[in-house]
């Protein structure tokens, strides 16, 4: 089985229900307001938030969990990772803090926890633990409109089809998260254009790991040579001082130049 919700924002209420449940499962402290955070809602607290848009609309935004994740790709030491089931989730224990997969999210969902005296990057996980154990993620399982619901991927691609072929003129003809950048695992049916869940951008249906990934694996490369320049660097101060503190013997006129 391929994890995945699917969201129908036309059954959404905007009652917060999901980003409750997700909160309280997840035991995630309130929220303290951040000005960049004020955009969507999503924090290092907030790992699902309902957007309002104009003429009562309602759209739940959350890791789309993507088929070939570029945060992934793009974590030097193996913290974010995919499993099995398709969910992406984080290991604090690896994380260095560089904070590469928020650069390299499509769309923006990772959130460094500036709260901490250690602060780690912090997202949804899929309910990774309870689908584990059989079932299914708190956001999902608390929704009263059914609006965002969980299940095989194949199976919610084939439903959302079936709800858009049976009410022509009530869906945008499409269902987000299909192809785009690969597929993910969150999809999304709208009467409306959920571009500004990426901010507007377009990204295509490559798998971004495409491009992140010829990156990351120059950077060993990178390290190897830095270290070998400041090694070099280090050997070349420390000469030239150690000749500075060498005393010149009495009656000599040589002096020492300062490759010497």
């Amino acid at each position: 089985m391929r994890a995945a919700i699917l969201t129908d924002t036309t059954k959404c209420i905007g009652c917060n229900e999901c980003v409750l449940a997700c909160k309280k499962v997840n035991h995630l402290k309130q929220d303290v307001p951040r000005r960049w955070d004020a955009d969507d809602g999503l924090s290092a607290r907030n790992w699902t938030s309902v957007i309002g848009r104009p003429d009562d609309e309602y759209v739940r935004k959350q890791c789309r969990h993507c088929l070939e994740p570029a945060c992934v790709s793009a974590c030097p030491v193996g913290a974010m990772h995919k499993t099995e089931i398709g969910a992406v989730v984080y290991d604090s224990s690896k994380c260095l803090g560089c904070r590469y997969c928020m650069m390299a999210c499509p769309f923006g969902i990772p959130r460094y926890d500036w709260n901490r005296i250690v602060p780690y990057v912090r997202k949804c996980i899929l309910c990774y633990d309870r689908i584990e154990q059989g079932g299914q993620p708190a956001c999902t399982e608390a929704c009263p409109t059914k609006a965002t619901i969980f299940g095989d991927r194949d199976e919610l691609l084939a439903e959302a089809h079936r709800r858009i072929g049976e009410n022509p003129g009530k869906y945008v003809n499409r269902v987000w998260g299909e192809s785009e950048v690969g597929g993910t695992s969150v999809l999304y049916i709208s009467d409306i254009d959920l571009s500004f869940l990426t901010y507007g951008e377009h990204f295509g249906t490559s798998p971004l790991p495409q491009s992140t990934r010829v990156a990351m694996e120059s950077v060993p490369f990178a390290f190897v040579g830095m270290g070998a320049a400041m090694t070099g660097l280090y050997w070349i101060i420390h000469r030239r001082m150690k000749l500075q503190e060498e005393p010149v013997e009495e009656g000599s006129d040589t002096k020492r130049g300062p490759e010497e």
